[in-house]
């Protein structure tokens, strides 16, 4: 049996990891009676925790926000995940925050057992700093997002495409990705009633949340992450190049990232890539790379593009082999 003091931080960890916990699931998951439930949250109430309990079918207990934030439960997983996350941020792709993150960072780092630090030390010189060279995102606004996000709350906001033409939506939002360098929204667009990803840079002007939504089925499987390297991965436009890979489609998802393109199944043996065409040169050195027996089906142009880089590296080749040697003449007697 757990002492009180355990037990209120065990209940305490336990509400932070969820908006709502029904009565009996809650009491379940601490294995004690329902009347303790009720004595160890009003405990937390007393420190100051806004816990609020409703009544009914769809009754219990959630944490919600209160007029100060109040310590966190974190486990040493977490706690590791928040210090590496910290660190990011001070030379990521989100602006405004890279003081607040130098602050946070080190009263985390303060408080961590020397176990932890040990662990963090170790993950810090295993990771090898990049500059991103992307556009950079305002921490305010990537707040918004996420919070709309989880919330289930409609967004309005303006937008500019890539060739800078703007547009006024009205969307759906369903999660925020990071990806090739930059940071998108995935969202149900009302108008045009099909998924859309928006490249949160082109965002202009402040979104403004509004009403709630009846959340739908994910796009690509629920997997937002792959969903986002798909969708930048095809051609914005009718033109794509689809090639035939002579190996086995699990083989090859192994081998070939998603931010390449997209595989799908042939036969037993075989497998098509289907990617943008956009890129001259990079998808020739991925074929390469792969050492397999490739069909060049579409675009012409592609195979117009493989036969001069074969032709250049023959030359290459033949270069480096030297001069062919003259042929010995005899003189006659």
């Amino acid at each position: 049996m757990l002492s009180t003091s355990s037990r209120l931080l065990r209940l305490l960890s336990l509400l932070q990891s969820r908006r709502h916990w029904s009565g009996s699931a809650l009491a379940a998951e601490m294995g004690v009676h329902a009347r303790t439930l009720r004595r160890d949250i009003d405990r937390l109430r007393e420190l100051g925790y806004p816990i609020q309990a409703s009544s009914g079918v769809a009754g219990g207990y959630a944490f919600r926000a209160g007029r100060a934030l109040p310590p966190l439960m974190l486990d040493d997983e977490e706690a590791l995940a928040a210090a590496l996350a910290l660190r990011t941020a001070v030379t990521g792709t989100i602006s405004g925050i890279e003081q607040t993150a130098i602050t946070a960072l080190v009263k985390l780092e303060q408080v961590m057992p020397p176990r932890l630090r040990r662990r963090l030390d170790a993950l810090r010189t295993a990771i090898v700093p990049t500059h991103p060279g992307g556009p950079v995102v305002d921490a305010g606004l990537l707040g918004v997002l996420a919070g709309a996000c989880r919330d289930q709350l409609q967004l309005r906001f303006d937008y500019a495409d890539r060739n800078g033409v703007p547009s006024h939506r009205l969307v759906e939002p369903q999660g925020v990705v990071q990806a090739e360098r930059r940071w998108y929204l995935v969202a149900w667009d009302t108008a045009r009633e099909d998924w859309r990803t928006f490249r949160i840079d082109r965002i202009t002007g402040a979104p403004q949340q509004g009403v709630h939504f009846r959340p739908r089925p994910s796009p690509g499987d629920g997997d937002l992450g792959s969903y986002v390297k798909q969708i930048l991965a095809l051609p914005s436009h009718a033109v794509e190049a689809r090639v035939v890979l002579h190996a086995p489609l699990a083989a090859m998802r192994q081998r070939v990232p998603a931010t390449l393109g997209v595989l799908e199944g042939r036969d037993a043996d075989s497998c098509v890539l289907r990617c943008a065409e956009y890129a001259p040169g990079l998808l020739e050195i991925w074929l390469i790379m792969l050492e397999v027996e490739f069909e060049v089906l579409d675009p012409p142009e592609l195979q117009q593009h493989l036969q001069q880089t074969s032709a250049r590296l023959l030359r290459g080749a033949a270069y480096a082999a030297g001069p062919p040697a003259r042929p010995v003449t005899r003189r006659k007697p």
